[in-house]
């Protein structure tokens, strides 16, 4: 029977770290930004557009995750040529 690889999807893992650095980035858009950063970005709020940028890719890859997830299949699943890993016999 196989499962889903759930948390060790890659996926996750990188929707996690690109959700937590778009959260401190719209923290710091938001609240530790001052008319000197504005001026040296022609008034663009540089952190703020970046933190929502990273939060809308981290939702993109929940939902690619969640709707495809990887399946793994069970390792009595495998047959017996699958799970040789051996060197294959040389012929001399």
């Amino acid at each position: 029977m196989a499962h889903k690889a759930g948390l060790f999807d890659l996926r996750l893992v990188i929707a996690v770290l690109f959700g937590i650095y778009g959260v401190v980035l719209v923290v710091v858009g938001l609240g530790f930004t001052d008319e000197s950063d504005l001026g040296k970005a022609d008034g663009l709020n540089i952190n703020l557009w970046s933190g929502v940028g990273m939060i809308a890719l981290s939702a993109v890859f929940t939902v690619w995750a969640t709707v495809r997830p990887v399946i793994m299949p069970d390792a009595s699943a495998l047959d017996e040529s699958e799970r040789d890993v051996s060197a294959p016999d040389e012929k001399a």
